[in-house]
């Protein structure tokens, strides 16, 4: 039988240590974020459904990016044991330049939409953490004030290649001369993706004030303050829109660009040229055959085609093709710091969260991205140190097995 007795202060004393709260409510929201799917989860609670579905969404029925996100979860990691990683080195050497972590903040674009700090948010948080920042062409901050808040980090500008090629190239000019060390040239937009979340929320450029976005906006005051109260959305390359996004997209694309025009964008930049939105072996090996510095293995967050090819499944043989002369960097579908460690061990340089970032930025801010950088850098570190390497260049393809789910059909 149990013996029972009242307990005495002395033993309660040890159990009664009592957390102090915090009154700062960012703070309090973004220290209980644990993971990226619980910044997604403020974020969405904290803006208004058009800005935050033109995030969350992909093309068409978003088969793309489910299928991105499936092929991470369907891997399996094999780790070492009795491994010494009291210390583990997450840095490395990407593009001529050093790196803190094995990961760089994604161009996107419209992101003041998001969050009224935008850009300047993204490229403090990435210089204090040491990684590259990416600009893009459709960014809603001014090249030079991108550099001003990231003055001694390494910033990439992303070029979209227009119709009208003078206006595109005045962009990659003005990168050059801020200082942009590397151009990301993406590939995969002849025409803009079927977004069907952008069409039936109205999503323009600015944001109209229709019943629906005043009923909508109630219950997120904060976002329409910041919006209505802070400088007006400066686009690094336009002023205003009537229309939707994928109307502006359709209308500034170029679908007569090919690999001569990509010939003659890398002999005008002076700097490392990156192609993102390679999706299979044969183009990769053509890139690489042109002597591009890298090439990122992306569908766009499945934001264009749908159906498309999943980046992490090329990745190996992508790698084996051609990683020991160009480098292979990988976007797509990135949710977590195992993620990333599965990337780096099947081959890639180096990865680039967009989705990620956004939900960070949307969440808090700066204080958000800065969020996001410090959740997928204990991940890295922690899965690391589960598999039993201290580095990076330790991270092997013997490390991560991908499962099969969707196997192609014999012909």
């Amino acid at each position: 039988m149990v013996q029972r007795r009242i307990p005495k202060y002395k033993d309660l004393r040890p159990l009664m240590n009592f957390k102090t709260p915090e009154i700062n409510a960012k703070k309090r929201r973004l220290q209980n974020a644990l993971t990226i799917a619980d910044l997604r989860d403020i974020a969405q609670r904290r803006t208004p459904k058009a800005a935050f579905d033109y995030t969350e969404g992909a093309a068409e029925g978003e088969i793309s990016l489910k299928r991105a996100r499936q092929a991470f979860e369907d891997i399996e990691f094999t780790p070492s044991i009795l491994r010494d990683v009291s210390t583990v080195d997450m840095s490395s050497e990407v593009l001529g330049g050093r790196v803190a972590l094995p990961f760089g903040i994604a161009p996107t674009g419209f992101t003041r939409m998001m969050q009224t700090e935008g850009e300047i948010a993204g490229a403090g948080a990435a210089a204090a953490a040491g990684i590259p920042f990416s600009l893009s062409t459709m960014g809603t901050t001014a090249i030079e004030d991108v550099k001003a808040a990231n003055p001694d980090g390494r910033n990439w500008f992303q070029l979209y290649m227009w119709k009208d090629r003078d206006r595109s190239m005045a962009l990659v000019d003005r990168a050059a001369k801020a200082g942009f060390d590397t151009l990301l040239v993406t590939v995969d937009v002849p025409v803009a993706g079927a977004r069907l979340r952008d069409k039936r929320n109205g999503f323009s450029i600015p944001p109209q004030l229709t019943a629906g976005t005043v009923i909508n906006a109630l219950p997120r005051p904060e976002w329409w303050i910041n919006f209505l109260t802070t400088e007006p959305l400066a686009f690094a390359s336009l002023d205003r829109w009537s229309g939707t996004v994928g109307e502006l997209l359709d209308s500034m694309f170029d679908p007569t660009v090919t690999f001569e025009d990509l010939a003659w964008i890398k002999d005008q930049w002076p700097g490392k040229l990156v192609v993102k939105g390679v999706q299979n072996v044969d183009d990769a090996k053509q890139l690489a055959s042109m002597g591009v510095d890298g090439i990122t293995l992306s569908n766009h967050g499945g934001r264009q085609l749908d159906r498309a090819p999943i980046p992490f499944h090329l990745l190996p043989d992508v790698v084996r093709e051609v990683g020991m002369d160009t480098e292979v960097h990988l976007d797509t579908g990135i949710m977590s710091g195992a993620d990333i460690v599965a990337s780096v061990a099947l081959g890639a340089k180096f990865t680039l969260i967009g989705r990620a970032y956004l939900y960070g930025l949307m969440a808090g801010g700066r204080d958000g991205v800065d969020r996001t950088i410090e959740i997928l850098a204990d991940q890295i570190a922690r899965t690391m140190r589960l598999l039993g390497v201290k580095s990076l260049a330790e991270l092997e393809p013997r490390h991560v097995t991908q499962l099969e789910r969707l196997v192609p059909r014999q012909r």
